[in-house]
């Protein structure tokens, strides 16, 4: 086996039994992009970004992600349809196989790690079979100092091999692709796609077991900010294309993070070093501060060139819908280093309503945030994924359901405990639709969106009127700087009550219905924070 570059006198491939042709070890940005243009995985843009296509796996693919169950998994994990058993045995037949996959092949390695807080980082080897993986791996998460590489031992694993597929009829998977965790064994496995998400959220799976249970950090599906003076720190939750990214962006605030964090009792905490951004449609007129991290370094997945040139297409989907931008947290020109704020005073859920009946802002009481919390509610739209004609509710627990190994509930009342304990004020955001659903009103503007979370911010909602919604029962401000009044009232944007109480009625049940599966873990208050359809209109 032929290694080059920096790597551990402490640890070693071997220390797993793994040998390979060529081993390159912490190789650079620079290296890494020469590699993957030599070996024919992407093309550089005009901005200097490499641009890769994902195959096959253009997302995620949750109904075939596993969870090893053993001693330590067997009672705390929240087995079910987001965490799959798979037993050791066939765990280790795939990890054998993969070692067999691997003896002739040329791999990239990289140690790096994962929390910007020292106390509670992961320290992780990410081993690749493509060049460009290796590189998300450096714009993700957070490069050591170069003299801890030489001492650098990792207490978790990432081995990623596209090319090799499983046996669905001896692996005890469901099909050749795979995210295999073992928390045993500290490794992650990872086949049959081409997809880099899957090693950044497969990481982000594994901080969401082990810091709540061993560090009793609450880990978050979230984006966060701060104020340019490092006293204000606000977090954003939400789901994939609710702007959780976008309004984390802000210009006037310094960017902590886009996507995920802890929370611990003095400070909230990057877990990554990198941004994840979806990329269609973007311009930069929109998201001025994403639009210019596009620059080499960053990876494009997806997308195509615009006619004879290197300009990359943003409103082309023909790939996907779910074109994406990996970028190191640097290229964001306000981006704070270390990536770690303060204790939260403002608590944003966003979601994009496609069915119009959710307030642009609404304040929500301890027991209203505690359900909306739980319920983590979204809504598709017709034309992003095959089959879907019209709005469809989305329901994703913690607003991260498919990342967590335990039970929402876990996470439900770490977060209640913090919002009591520092008075956080919660306020509910919808990024989606007014004046009707999908088809019928029109999206709310960014520029609205982005007025009212500072309004909120700045405490100028503090003092305004509030009139509570009559199924939903939160408190809409009557007023708010820079945004039109007419908008902050579903109801009068739909101008027919009878269409807007139905639909309202419709979403509200839908709610309930959801909810039932959390109702022997809720208690009085979490349960007063439900909608309650309007009667008449039923």
């Amino acid at each position: 086996m032929q290694e080059y570059g920096v790597k551990s006198t402490k640890s070693d491939l071997s220390d797993l039994g793994i040998k390979v042709k060529e081993a390159h070890w912490n190789m650079s940005q620079s290296e890494l992009i020469e590699e993957a243009l030599k070996n024919g995985e992407g093309h550089l843009a005009d901005t200097g970004a490499l641009t890769v296509n994902t195959g096959k796996f253009t997302g995620r693919a949750p109904k075939d992600k596993f969870v090893v169950e053993d001693e330590i998994t067997k009672d705390t994990v929240w087995w079910g349809n987001v965490n799959q058993p798979i037993s050791s045995e066939n765990f280790d037949k795939i990890y054998n196989k993969m070692l067999g996959y691997l003896e002739e092949r040329k791999v990239y390695v990289r140690d790096m790690y994962a929390g910007a807080d020292k106390t509670h980082r992961l320290r992780v080897r990410f081993i690749n079979t493509f060049a460009w993986h290796n590189l998300f791996t450096y714009n993700m998460f957070l490069q050591p100092e170069s003299y801890k590489l030489e001492e650098f031992t990792p207490n978790f694993t990432v081995i990623d091999c596209p090319g090799f597929l499983a046996d669905p009829k001896t692996d005890g998977v469901r099909q050749e692709n795979f995210a295999l965790v073992n928390f045993k064994k500290r490794m992650i496995l990872i086949g049959g796609t081409e997809y880099s998400g899957e090693m950044k959220k497969g990481i982000f799976s594994v901080l969401n077991f082990t810091l709540p249970t061993e560090d009793n950090v609450l880990s978050m599906h979230c984006s966060a900010n701060m104020s340019k003076d490092q006293k204000d720190t606000a977090i954003f939750f939400g789901l994939s294309g609710t702007g959780k990214t976008t309004l984390s962006a802000d210009p006037g605030r310094l960017l902590i993070g886009d996507d995920e964090h802890g929370w611990t009792d003095k400070n909230v905490f990057n877990f990554e070093g990198g941004c994840y951004a979806k990329a269609i449609d973007l311009t930069e007129e929109k998201e001025p501060d994403i639009w210019n991290a596009i620059k080499y370094g960053a990876i494009v997945e997806n997308t195509v060139f615009k006619a004879n040139s290197r300009e990359v297409d943003f409103e082309d989907s023909s790939i996907t819908e779910n074109t994406r931008v990996s970028y190191p947290i640097d290229h964001i020109r306000n981006a704070v280093d270390p990536s770690i704020g303060g204790i939260p005073k403002n608590i944003f859920f966003l979601t994009c309503d496609a069915f119009g009946i959710i307030p642009p802002i609404q304040r929500l009481s301890k027991g209203q945030a505690m359900y909306h919390f739980i319920s983590g509610y979204t809504s598709k739209v017709a034309g992003t994924e095959a089959g879907v004609t019209e709005p469809e509710p989305v329901f994703s627990a913690c607003f991260g359901a498919p990342f967590l190994p335990l039970h929402p509930t876990k996470y439900a009342e770490m977060l209640g405990k913090k919002m009591q304990e520092h008075e956080v004020k919660i306020w509910l955001i919808n990024t989606g639709w007014t004046g009707g659903e999908y088809g019928v009103g029109e999206r709310i503007k960014l520029k609205y969106t982005r007025a009212m979370i500072t309004a909120a911010l700045e405490g100028k909602l503090d003092n305004v009127g509030y009139r509570t919604h009559s199924i939903f029962g939160a408190e809409i401000p009557l007023t708010c700087p820079d945004v039109p009044s007419e908008i902050l009232s579903p109801r009068e944007t739909w101008k027919n009550d009878k269409a807007f109480y139905a639909k309202a009625n419709d979403l509200a049940n839908r709610f309930n219905k959801n909810f039932e599966k959390f109702e022997e873990f809720a208690n009085e208050e979490i349960m007063a924070g439900a909608p309650k359809p309007n009667e008449k209109y039923s």
